[in-house]
This record gives C-alpha cells, sequence and structure tokens, in this order.
C-alpha cells in the first residue's frame, strides 16, 4: 500500500502518539526505516561522465595522443616544461642587435656570450671558461627581452624562453621538475641559450614569507635552479639569461660567480640613446617632410627626459594615431607634441567643465610654478606648461627638462622645493583662500626634504648617517629604526624649517614678480597652454644663462660637464702625494 505523507516529523509524531493511546510500551514501538529507491540511481548517473572520460582510449588526464605525452599529454606531463623554442626550423629570430638602440654598454657585455656559441673553440683552447650566466635587470620598458631575443637572432642558436610564473602550479613538486626539464632539453640542443623572464618569481630570498613546516614550492623550484646552474652535471655550451625589474629581492646564491656571473644594469636611455630609439620606430612611420624623421627624432629625445624604450615606442605609436584621426597623409611634429601631453598628462578631458573661478585659479597655481622656475637658478628649464584638465595630471601640469646629470647639489634641490611651493604661494598671494590644489606638490616636497635630511647627509641632523624611510614612511621594514625618538624628533624639527624657509623664499621672489606671475595667468587663460618660447617673449631670457633647449646644445652641455669632471679628476689624481698613496 502507498500514500503520501506530508512531512516527515508529522508522521513520526502521529505514529507515536496513536502507538500510546493505544497503550503499547515505548520499546516495543514499530520501527520506522526510510529507504531511498532513487540514491543509487543518481549515484550512477552521476560517475558515468568520469566512468566515460577514463574508459576512452588517449583521452583524459590520464591519456594522451598514443600514450606520448607532449604539452597536451595529460597529468602525467604536468611536470614537463613547456618552453617557447626559437630559431627551430619554422620559427626564426629575426632580431638582431641593429635593432635594438640606446643600450650600447649592455650589448657589449651581452656580445661575449654570442661570440662564444658562435666560435666556442676559440675560447677553449686558451683554457677560458664563458660566464653561465647574465642578469638583465632595470626599470620596465627599458628593452631586457628585446635585448634577449637579439641575443637570440645573432648567435643562431635554440633559444627557449620560459617565465618565472610558468613553474609555479597548484601540484606539490611541479616546478622543480620543470627547472629538470627545461635544463635537459636545453642540453640535448647545445650550444643554446635559456632565457628565464621574470626570474624573481621563483628567485626571491629564501626563508621569507613561508609557514613553519609546509612546503613551500617557490623555494623548491629555486633550489632545482641553483643545481641545475652550477650543480655536479655539467652545463658546456648552456647558457642562462634572465630579466628582472626587481634585482634587489634575489636570492643572494643565486647571483654569486658561476650562476649569474653578469649582472648587466639598463637604465632608461639618455638623450642620444633616446635619439636612436626614436630612429628605430620612426622607420615604420610616415613622417612628414620638413621636419623629417632625423629632425623629429632630435626634437623628442629633448621632450622626454627620462623616458624608456616602451614608452618612447607609445610616443610615436600615439602620433601616427593622432594624425590618422584627423586624416593626415603624413605624421607632423604637432602630432607628436600632442601625443607626448597625452603619455605625460593622460587623455585630454574634454568633458570636464570648469567654473571660470577654478580656472583662474589652476591658472595663477601654475603660473607660480613657471615664473619661479624661470627666475630660479638651478632649476630645470620650463619646456611647456598646460591648464587642460587630463587623466593623470590633474588640471593642470608644467613640463620641465631635466639636467642630464647624476649628482645634485643642496642649492639645486632647495630651489627644487622652491619652485614645486610655488603654486600654494601664488594662490595665497592672489586670492583669499587657497585650494587643494597643491596636495601633489606638497608630497614631493615632503619626500625631498625628508631624504635630503636623513638619506643624503644634506641636513645638520643626521648629516653622515642615512636612515632611509625616516619619517616619510618608505623605508623597506617599518618595525625596525635603528635611531632614537629624539633623533626622529629633530628630523622632523629640521625638514619643518627646511620647507619653512624654502615657502618663505618662494613667496617673496613672487612678490617681487607679481607682474610677471599675471602676465602668465592670463596668457594661459587666454591659450590654455604656453611654451618656453612665449615665456621668453614675456619675460624675456632667464637670466641664469642661456638654456640648452635643442639636442645639439644639450650633447655640447654635456661634453663640458664631462670635460670638467675629468679635468678635475686628473688634478685629484696628480696631487696625490707619495706617502698619501
Amino acid at each position: 500500500m502507498r500514500f503520501n505523507i506530508g512531512s516527515v516529523d508529522t508522521l513520526e509524531r502521529k505514529l507515536e502518539q496513536a502507538q500510546d493511546d493505544l497503550g503499547i510500551e515505548p520499546h516495543e514501538y514499530v520501527p520506522v526505516v526510510y529507504s531511498d529507491d532513487a540514491a543509487f540511481s543518481r549515484m550512477l548517473l552521476d560517475w558515468i561522465p568520469t566512468l566515460g572520460f577514463v574508459a576512452v582510449p588517449g583521452s583524459g588526464p590520464f591519456g594522451g595522443a598514443g600514450g606520448g605525452g607532449g604539452p597536451a599529454g595529460g597529468i602525467f606531463n604536468v611536470g614537463k616544461a613547456n618552453a617557447t623554442v626559437l630559431n627551430s626550423e619554422n620559427n626564426k629570430v629575426d632580431i638582431t642587435f641593429a635593432d635594438v638602440a640606446g643600450l650600447n654598454e649592455a650589448k657589449e657585455e651581452i656580445m661575449e656570450f654570442v661570440q662564444y656559441l658562435k666560435k666556442p673553440d676559440k675560447y677553449k683552447e686558451l683554457g677560458a671558461k664563458i660566464p653561465k650566466g647574465a642578469l638583465m635587470y632595470g626599470p620596465p620598458g627599458t628593452g631586457k627581452t628585446l635585448l634577449a631575443k637579439a641575443t637570440a637572432g645573432e648567435a643562431g642558436v635554440p633559444f627557449l624562453t620560459m617565465s618565472g610564473s610558468d613553474f609555479m602550479e597548484m601540484f606539490v613538486g611541479v616546478g622543480p621538475s620543470r627547472v629538470r626539464d627545461l635544463f635537459a632539453q636545453a642540453r640535448s640542443m647545445t650550444p643554446c641559450i635559456i632565457f628565464l623572464d621574470e626570474i624573481d618569481a621563483i628567485g626571491r630570498k629564501r626563508g621569507r614569507g613561508g609557514f613553519a613546516g609546509g612546503n613551500d614550492e617557490r623555494e623548491n623550484t629555486l633550489n632545482q635552479l641553483l643545481v641545475e646552474m652550477d650543480g655536479f652535471a655539467s652545463n658546456s655550451g648552456v647558457v642562462v639569461l634572465a630579466g628582472t625589474n626587481r634585482a634587489d629581492v634575489l636570492d643572494p646564491a643565486l647571483l654569486r660567480p658561476g650562476r649569474f656571473d653578469r649582472q648587466i644594469v639598463i637604465d632608461p636611455p639618455d638623450i642620444s640613446g633616446r635619439r636612436d630609439i626614436f630612429n628605430v620606430h620612426l622607420r615604420k612611420i610616415q613622417v612628414a617632410d620638413p621636419p623629417g624623421k632625423d629632425e623629429i627624432a632630435k626634437q623628442m629625445s629633448t621632450r622626454t627626459p627620462g623616458f624608456a624604450g616602451a614608452d618612447i615606442a607609445n610616443v610615436c605609436n600615439e602620433a601616427a594615431l593622432i594624425a590618422a584621426r584627423s586624416n593626415k597623409e603624413a605624421v607632423e611634429a604637432e602630432d607628436f607634441e600632442a601625443s607626448i601631453d597625452r603619455v605625460i598628462g593622460g587623455l585630454e578631458k574634454k568633458n570636464m567643465v570648469m567654473s571660470p573661478e577654478e580656472k583662474k585659479t589652476v591658472a595663477y597655481h601654475e603660473a607660480g610654478h613657471a615664473v619661479a622656475g624661470w627666475f630660479l637658478e638651478h632649476a630645470m628649464p620650463l619646456l611647456k606648461v598646460s591648464i587642460i584638465p587630463r587623466g593623470s595630471a590633474a588640471l593642470g601640469y608644467a613640463q620641465y627638462q631635466p639636467l642630464e646629470r647624476y649628482l645634485v647639489s643642496k642649492e639645486a634641490l632647495i630651489d627644487q622645493m622652491c619652485m614645486t611651493l610655488a603654486g600654494r604661494a601664488s594662490e595665497e598671494i592672489f586670492f583669499d583662500s587657497v585650494t587643494t590644489g597643491a596636495s601633489d606638490d606638497f608630497n614631493k616636497v615632503t619626500r625631498m626634504a625628508y631624504q635630503s635630511v636623513s638619506e643624503w647627509g644634506l641636513g645638520d641632523t643626521v648629516r653622515n648617517l642615512a636612515f632611509p624611510g625616516a619619517g616619510s614612511g618608505d623605508g623597506d621594514d617599518g618595525f625596525y629604526r635603528p635611531y632614537s625618538d629624539r633623533t626622529a624628533r629633530r628630523i622632523d624639527e629640521e625638514v619643518r624649517e627646511m620647507v619653512s624657509e624654502a615657502y618663505i623664499r618662494t613667496k617673496q621672489l613672487l612678490l617681487d614678480r607679481k607682474e610677471d606671475v599675471e602676465k602668465v595667468a592670463l596668457l594661459l587663460l587666454e591659450r590654455e597652454a604656453i611654451g618656453a618660447e612665449d615665456m621668453i617673449r614675456m619675460l624675456g631670457k632667464r637670466p641664469y644663462g642661456a638654456d640648452r633647449s635643442t639636442y645639439d646644445e644639450i650633447l655640447e652641455d654635456a661634453k663640458k660637464l664631462d670635460a670638467d669632471d675629468n679635468d678635475a679628476s686628473n688634478v685629484g689624481e696628480a696631487g696625490v702625494s707619495p706617502s698619501a698613496a
């Protein structure tokens, strides 16, 4: 007999009540047993896909094409290194050192590896051993990967490339297995090159960030890499190149001689390097003549201080896009100017409407920066000032020409702080109240002031000691402080005094040049952007000598600085007494 029940709890309660009314003892109650006839059917349905997946030959995680494994070989091949092999029969590298510009010193360092791979007998006859590896490190976009590809193209040998993250998996032991397999492949192709991009993913210092008693897959992978690079197995004919942006976090055992013997620093290019990089990227761009590609390369190299190779490529591409949107037949100089504004300041905010009061405040703020920099001896030459709202430059920005120098004097730092504070000083002079527009300026000034006092030895409190990050929150380890609270208080007091004196000096300068600030601000309100030529027309040339604004002038200035440094060095060497030596 079958019947429907509303609830199991209700059924049991009513059944117990009925048996109790009949006088049946509790230990003699009728037992209730539940059985689900569909349970086995559901379980079978759940397992059918898995059973079919395993039953089909050559499929699933345990099968492979003919059982041979390979990249799609399944779980048994998860430890195989899926490296990209270049310079094979169907994948030739067509990049050479001629395509790499602005990295002359790095190319000289890496050329030794190329010569060894081409003519190893020449070195073996003399008993020389080629360095086993080279680590290329530097800021992002400077050309580390491009240089590695060019090395492969010049050497013409097999080139195996993997990223550091390719060794990491959710399975334990996969990383070391892939390292072993990668070097096994390389030994079978000797002579060859292995390139490990972003090696910091597996090469970080050991003993940090791990859990006690647990398995650290990253450290195991690093240990296997150390053994493969310089262990009992011979890697003759295998050169290992690596690239990273964070050489400071790498394990010391990875950087010792016998592994990464050469450590090649790849910095952003100087003005000559930038010109060469522009010439490379301008090959495929239709540039209007005049001015022509060579002249554009010179002009843009002076307008892009601090740019890396990737930034320069972006400038050239943006200029071509701007010209295409305007239906031009060739890319003109104004398109390159617009592209630099786009790269530095971001996309123009055309839908952003400022009130007349806000626009006037921004104009006087930027005019303060421009005038202060114009009349300060050690300030950087002004290139352009704009009050057009842009993505990353907020409501306005000023672009300067940094000097191609590596040492900065205390006077230059003070002038730089004064120029940075000039925006707020101008607001205070010309308006009844100040705004939040100087927040970014204050961040820069605070960082410069604390570094001057606590790191660079330009203050009176710390002098010849260095406390990185003191008071600025930029230290590597916030729990370690090698100075007392009294010293920290003295650092704070000196920083405040330094910034206060710089602000008073800046405000006095703008009060003396109040008419000049008004001229610049009114022209900015009228045209929204002005350049160095407009400043010369309104204020005259800078009083502290002519600015080096062209490519040839900047190169001439750099040569003079080098000559002065060499003369000073020679004088110093000649003045050393025999006893001091």
